[in-house]
């Protein structure tokens, strides 16, 4: 894992952004701090901070040049078929000088050109200079595990792996108003935008190639989903097992590839037990790490995690976070976001990487199953929807009843009545509207009151219909589940689930990786039928049905919780000092962004424990919002 940054300059104008790399290096040393480097040729010029994972010599530091001196590349991420792929060249003629992955993607985009990408096996963003055409191309891993952002002028181009090196290389400092309406529903901004005008992130499966003055982005990868194959998988429910069990184990094997010790997350639930009873398997006396809440036992998966630690005697940790220890790493978990990004459970990934930093660099997670197999209670909720049935029909019927009764996220059975009404208004919207409900955390009216009322007619505006859309692009007319994972993966897995393990591991020099995002195994996922995911027997069906015999009974019987915090608890105690000093009065009438009275509204249902489910979760991201402003735009 690594932090990256780059000029492009077009102009006599553009150069002067070269001499901000310095700074730009600075702003990404958290996410490589074994080693640094710079290169500068013309009017390029490009940063690199390490964290050794493969080849730790100081002979693979970047930038790294080829023999010749006409190629550099800077690259943050891991090959692991990059072993194969260094004998297939070695065949060919080519001489390596280091061990490290980072050469071998060199020595193919030498050999091969921009095709080459379709060879790699992993994740990373790269960029490759050409001192003899000034050419530079930069890419992105097929589902955006690692992150790039640009900027482009008419003076220069400039890139970084985190908004906050776009800050450093002087990007203009104004806001996206679309963004904002975007995140005060989603908690996050998806991209291709970010929440400075200008400013994109660079799409997963993209490329971007500079030549000439000339900027050309393309697609190299696309999702491998046909809807209406999918249907028609022509392999038996017992084919379709034996397969995912043959790919998952090679996708595990993979990412335990590295020249430094490999961990695992533990939290208890069914995806990360596979990865970890897989991995055990391979490493004897394997680490793994829980988080656990000891002052909250409904958000305390910690004994489901200890079976399993149990079952394959691994050498278990237990990172047990109490109000206090969460007040701790607030303010380190606000400072490694240079975007706002308000998924609350952020802060215990924050907790729980900087205690296995301590002693790993790498470890693995279960990431990405939840998109694969339909894992989410939305995902249970349509496929209930498009069944039909008395049950559903109960439900939607009853919904004046699960309006009037209190909602929270904080015990089952309040926290059920919410998903009870929260099914009850979206079965009877459309697929598409449905998915967005489901999606988000507060209606659009809801979020657009929020706004200062003279920038309403700008946030919602066309281009928020043409962002919207697109990201409703899988939600088509030939719709099933298999659809709705489809829109899952491109807009809550890239732009929620991936950046938040990337930001929290790199924040602390941790490598997060999980084998559910090899891409032989997501092509495979989406190839399968809705049915062998989901049916009247459960969620995940063919994930727990390949690796049941693996796992202990007790998991496949628990109930599906997500991995959350104690959100309200910890806005009553710990975080009310930073209630009180970003949310207030003052602050919000001097800033205009806005609208004083709902925010003096939402402060107060807070206080009065009144509002539902959802009010904390509009407090956090108004709060993460107003810390990033703060810092950044103040």
């Amino acid at each position: 894992m690594c932090g990256l940054a780059g000029v492009y300059a077009f102009t006599d104008t553009g150069y002067k952004s070269l001499d901000l790399l310095p700074a730009a290096s600075a702003s990404v040393a958290h996410r490589g701090p074994d080693a640094k480097g710079a290169f500068r040729h013309g009017a390029v010029g490009l940063v690199h901070a390490r964290l050794s994972i493969l080849a730790p010599s100081a002979a693979a530091n970047q930038p790294l040049a080829d023999a010749t001196g006409r190629y550099t590349i800077i690259f943050n991420g891991e090959i692991f078929n990059y072993t194969k792929l260094r004998e297939e060249l070695i065949g060919k003629g080519c001489v390596f000088t280091t061990d490290s992955d980072t050469e071998v993607v060199l020595q193919l985009y030498i050999r091969e050109g921009q095709e080459f990408l379709k060879k790699l096996r992993g994740f990373f963003v790269l960029a490759i200079y050409d001192t003899y055409d000034s050419s530079l191309f930069i890419a992105r891993d097929r589902f955006g595990e690692k992150p790039l952002l640009y900027f482009k002028d008419i003076d220069k181009l400039l890139f970084g792996s985190e908004l906050g090196a776009m800050f450093a290389l002087g990007v203009p400092r104004e806001l996206d108003y679309t963004s904002l309406y975007q995140y005060l529903q989603l908690t996050y901004v998806p991209a291709p935008a970010t929440m400075l005008a200008g400013v994109k992130k660079l799409l997963p499966g993209h490329s971007l190639y500079i030549k000439n003055g000339k900027v050309k982005i393309s697609s190299w990868y696309k999702l491998p989903y046909d809807a209406r194959k999918a249907s028609q998988n022509p392999l038996s429910y017992t084919q379709q097992q034996s397969k995912l069990k043959s790919l998952l184990g090679k996708a595990v094997t993979d990412r335990m590839v590295a020249d430094v010790p490999v961990g695992a997350f533990l939290s208890g639930g069914i995806d990360s037990s596979i990865v970890t009873a897989l991995a055990a398997e391979q490493t004897p006396g394997l680490q793994t790490f829980s988080v656990g809440f000891p002052e909250h036992p409904y958000f305390d998966e910690t004994k489901y995690a200890r079976l399993v630690a149990a079952k394959y005697n691994t050498c278990h940790t237990e990172v047990m976070l109490t109000a206090n220890d969460l007040g701790d790493s607030l303010f380190g978990m606000l400072e490694s976001i240079s975007e706002p990004f308000a998924d609350s459970s952020a802060l215990a990934v924050y907790a729980l990487s900087k205690e296995v930093s301590k002693s790993l660099k790498v470890v693995l997670s279960g990431d990405g199953a939840d998109e694969l197999f339909g894992g989410y209670n939305k995902h249970l909720a349509e496929y209930k929807t498009i069944a039909g049935g008395l049950e559903a029909k109960t439900v939607s019927q009853l919904e004046p009843l699960w309006k009037l009764l209190p909602k929270s996220r904080n015990s089952f059975i309040s926290n059920k009545v919410r998903q009870l009404q929260r099914f009850a208004t979206g079965s009877g919207l459309s697929p598409q509207e449905r998915y967005w409900y489901w999606a988000t955390w507060q209606h659009e009216t809801e979020a657009l009151q929020f706004i200062a009322p003279r920038h309403r007619a700008i946030a919602a505006n066309r281009l928020y219909t043409a962002r919207k859309s697109r990201l409703l692009d899988c939600i088509n007319n030939h719709h099933d589940l298999n659809n709705v994972l489809c829109a899952d993966w491109h807009l809550v897995l890239a732009n929620d689930m991936l950046p938040k393990v990337d930001l929290m591991g790199m924040a602390n020099g941790l490598e997060i990786r999980s084998p559910y995002l090899d891409h032989r195994v997501v092509k495979y996922a989406f190839s399968l039928p809705a049915k062998s995911k989901i049916n009247g027997a459960g969620q995940k069906r063919i994930l727990i049905d390949t690796f049941k015999d693996i796992l202990p009974v007790e998991l496949l019987t628990r109930r599906k919780k997500g991995f959350e915090i104690p959100l309200q608890d910890f806005l009553a105690t710990k975080g009310q000092d930073l209630v009180q000093e970003l949310l207030s009065d003052y602050l919000i009438k001097a800033q205009g962004i806005f609208s004083c009275e709902e925010i003096r509204l939402l402060r107060k249902s807070i206080a009065d424990k009144r509002g539902g489910g959802t009010q904390q979760t509009k407090l956090w991201s108004l709060l993460v919002f107003q810390y990033w402003w703060q810092k950044y735009m103040a």
